[in-house]
């Protein structure tokens, strides 16, 4: 393949990995599943798209993150869609019967890009502000700053509803 990527040797080396990731992300297997698929089928047609500037599992896991947050603002735009289209006809549904997991990423879908990335990865995976900089390529002082955006916007949601 093209740069020298054996997308074969990544798959084999880390496929495990990116679908344990996106799993954790989704809570869905069969999402979870389309999105490794996703992923080893766009580095096969582009294999530019991993430069070497990282490690391997460096780039997976952020590519994985970014392809789950954006299946979740598609299904959030989905049920959004139905909600105007479809719901107005159908009985409602209590939404207190959601789990603390489905309400966290229905808040994530509702986040700009690096607001939600930078929220996953301090608060789902634990990461430190040094860490997570680290993986966005900022400053600690600006993941701080996301961070307090995310705060803000989650708490502004909560008051709203």
């Amino acid at each position: 393949m093209g740069r020298g990527v054996d997308v074969e040797a990544m798959y084999r080396s880390y496929g495990h990995s990116v679908l344990r990731r996106a799993r954790q992300i989704l809570a869905n297997d069969d999402e979870a599943g389309e999105v490794l698929q996703e992923i080893f089928v766009g580095l096969v047609a582009r294999p530019e798209q991993f430069d070497g500037r990282s490690a391997p599992s460096t780039f997976l896991y952020s590519v994985t993150t970014h392809a789950c947050l954006a299946r979740l603002r598609d299904r959030k735009n989905r049920m959004r869609l139905i909600d105007e289209q479809v719901r107005p006809w159908t009985t409602d549904v209590d939404p207190r019967g959601a789990d603390a997991a489905t309400i966290v990423r229905a808040e994530l879908a509702r986040l700009p890009d690096e607001e939600a990335r930078a929220a996953v990865y301090y608060h789902l995976d634990g990461m430190s502000h040094a860490e997570v900089a680290d993986v966005l390529g900022c400053s600690r002082r600006h993941v701080g700053n996301l961070l307090d955006r995310v705060e803000r916007r989650v708490a502004e949601h909560k008051e709203a509803s």
